[in-house]
This record gives C-alpha cells, sequence and structure tokens, in this order.
C-alpha cells in the first residue's frame, strides 16, 4: 500500500482535484516570471558578430587581391630620357621586371610579367643590352627582348682627372666615331643648355660643362647622342655629389661652383694620401689673400707642362699673375677630391713641394714659411 505521505493531489483525480489543478496552470502561465528568471548573456552574440566581420573582411581581401598585388608603382622616366638594361644569360621574367623597374621603364614588375605571361614567352626573352626610351610600352618592351638587343653597348671609361677635351676624345674612340669628339666638345660647351634640368649649373652661365662630367665606367648603346651622353655624366654627378656637406667651403667664402673648381686643382696637384692637406694649404693661401700659385691651371690652358714665363703669363688661367681661383674647373675630379675640400685638414701650411725620391717615389714635403718651403726645393 502506497504510504500517504508521498501520494500528491494529482494521484486523486477527483473533480475537485482536478479544478485545483486546472486553475494553477492558467495561473502558472499568466504569472510574470521574468523578475526571476536568469538573464542571458550578451557575450555569445559579441563573439558571432565578430566572427561575421573578420569573415566578411577575408572574403573582400581575397576579391580585392585579384585585382592588384598591392605592389607601389613606381617613377617612370619622361620621353626624353633613355635606359640601359642588361640581360645577363639565365635571367627570366621576373628578374627582368626588377631590372625595368629600377631603371624606371615600369611602373610595377607585374606589368612585366603579366606582359610576358599573356604572350607565352618566358621562354624567349633573350639576354643581352638594350636601350629604352621613357614611355615605352610594357609591350614594346617584351618585343624588343624577344627579338634581341640590335646593339652591343660600347664602355666609355672616364679617369679622376680628365679634361672635357680627354673625354671628348674617349667617347668617340669608345664609340669608333659614331659620336666624334667634335660633337661632344660641342654638345658640353654651354652649360647653360642644361641648366633647367639641373640646379647645380645655375651659376655656372655659359661656361662650359668641364668639371662636371663625372669620373666613371658608361656604356654607350646605338641609340645615344653627344647629348644623351653628357645627361648620363650630369646625372653621374648629381648623384655621387648629393651627400657632400657644401659648409665648409661656404664658409670660407666659395660657391659651390668654386669648391668644385679647387676640387679640380687638388685633382691635379695632390697625391692619393695627402688632398685633405693640399686642400688645407690652398685654403690657407686664399684666407691670406696668396695667389694659389699652380702650374695645373696653366697646363690646362695650354694644353701641355708650362714653363716659368707661361705659368706667370697674364692669362686668365694663371694663378700666379692672378689671385683667387680660375675661371673654370681645370679637369673632372673624382668624389674624394671634392670630400677633401669640402672636409681639409686644419693645418698651417702655405707651400708645398713634391718631387720624386732616389726610388721614383714622388715625396710631398709641406711648409709654413718661404724659407722651409725653398730649403724643401733644393736640399
Amino acid at each position: 500500500m502506497i504510504s500517504k505521505k508521498n501520494v500528491t493531489y494529482s494521484d486523486h483525480p477527483n473533480r475537485a482535484a482536478r479544478v485545483a489543478h486546472a486553475k494553477g496552470e492558467a495561473q502558472f502561465r499568466t504569472y510574470d516570471t521574468s523578475s526571476i528568471r536568469p538573464k542571458r548573456s550578451i557575450r555569445p552574440a559579441i563573439i558571432a558578430a565578430v566572427v561575421v566581420l573578420v569573415l566578411v573582411a577575408g572574403i573582400v581581401s581575397l576579391l580585392l587581391s585579384g585585382c592588384t598585388t598591392g605592389e607601389p608603382a613606381g617613377e617612370i622616366l619622361s620621353s626624353d630620357q633613355q635606359a640601359v638594361v642588361v640581360v645577363t644569360p639565365g635571367e627570366g621574367a621576373v628578374d627582368i621586371a626588377g631590372s625595368l623597374k629600377d631603371a624606371k621603364l615600369i611602373a610595377r614588375t607585374t606589368d612585366f610579367t603579366d606582359e610576358v605571361k599573356s604572350r607565352n614567352a618566358a621562354s624567349a626573352l633573350l639576354p643581352g643590352t638594350y636601350s629604352f626610351t621613357g614611355g615605352t610600352s610594357v609591350s614594346d618592351i617584351v618585343e624588343a627582348l624577344t627579338i634581341g638587343p640590335e646593339a652591343t653597348a660600347d664602355t666609355l671609361t672616364v679617369p679622376e682627372g680628365y679634361t672635357r677635351k680627354a673625354t671628348a676624345d674617349a667617347v668617340g674612340a669608345a664609340t669608333n666615331g659614331r659620336i666624334t669628339a667634335a660633337e661632344f666638345l660641342e654638345a658640353t660647351e654651354d652649360a647653360s643648355d642644361y641648366a633647367k634640368e639641373y640646379d647645380f649649373l645655375d651659376e655656372v652661365g655659359e661656361n662650359s660643362l668641364e668639371g662636371f662630367l663625372f669620373p666613371k665606367t658608361y656604356l654607350i648603346t646605338a641609340n645615344d647622342t653627344a647629348e644623351t651622353v653628357a645627361r648620363m655624366m650630369l646625372d653621374q654627378y648629381a648623384k655621387e655629389t648629393a651627400g657632400l656637406n657644401w659648409s665648409y667651403p661656404t664658409s670660407q667664402g666659395l660657391s659651390e661652383y668654386d669648391a668644385l673648381k679647387l676640387a679640380s686643382i687638388v685633382e691635379k696637384e695632390a697625391g692619393a694620401s695627402n688632398r685633405a692637406t693640399v686642400a688645407s694649404v690652398f685654403y690657407n693661401r686664399l684666407a691670406q689673400g696668396m695667389n694659389l700659385q699652380s702650374d695645373a691651371t696653366t697646363a690646362y690652358e695650354v694644353g701641355h707642362d708650362p714653363t716659368a714665363e707661361e705659368v706667370h703669363a697674364d692669362t686668365p688661367y694663371s694663378t700666379y699673375s692672378h689671385a683667387g681661383l680660375p675661371p673654370t674647373p681645370i679637369c673632372s675630379p673624382g668624389l674624394d677630391c671634392l670630400e677633401a675640400v669640402c672636409d681639409p685638414e686644419q693645418t698651417p701650411y702655405l707651400f708645398f713641394y713634391f718631387a720624386p725620391d732616389a726610388n721614383g717615389t714622388i715625396q710631398y714635403h709641406f711648409s709654413e714659411t718661404y724659407e722651409e718651403h725653398q730649403n724643401a726645393i733644393f736640399n
């Protein structure tokens, strides 16, 4: 028999119990239990929203990646500029694309690689030296590389200390006369022809480009002219001197053009180990109002080692007869001489003399006084 205390009212389905049960259920369904129910956390909803946003961002990124590589567009040469690109054996489309972008012939490497892929020309790209004009289409560049170089570039070497005339002769020799020395001299006769393109020529006026034809090894292609070769050298000068600090020569009353003139004299007068010392001598003489007395300036004018009469003659390039610097540089100095003029040694020397010793090695002697200088010469 079931114990009474374990029996609920629902176990006795008489009419009164059923009425009471129904009434209780009706009251329970309409009773507001929100105040006693546990609150639902919004954290799962936030996490779900973040996940959705991440997924959407990923899908958008994938869609956009099909439209762009993300590679920034590079600068492109203008139509009056040229660039030489050398393709070596074994280089593929990616390597060549890098060279083309470095030369500023294409804005993006993918411009070239995509064109090569569309033409199925990867195995048809030929090694060689190519010259392209700025603005050449990517299609034409690929076409040229599949045809092969029209001509091999000529190598021109301009050593430190070359004059404009010596450089012109070197250009003529390097190109087997295709660009004559006379054409190069004419193209470099008037610096004002290039002043709009190169700020450092502003104070040169109508003087020649003497001093600015930077010593370097250049490649000259069949498409080059005397003018484009001159621009190559001016471009190199701009690049090489971009990091120079001109504050010291400026503090001594020299312009950048004056500093170039002085560096060209140092190039002709100094040895590899004492350029900054020789520069200090010339600065000291200028500061005291003494003439520079450099034989090298007259040698530039007369075209040979000058005689005593020639160095003392009343001519524009005689730094014995005229105070200060010569009218123009006397050669193209190397970067070491330009640096020596921008940062010379601080010495008391006013004179120097050099001559070969018993072994034929050139020895320099620096002096503070004229008497010391004379002793160095005659002893």
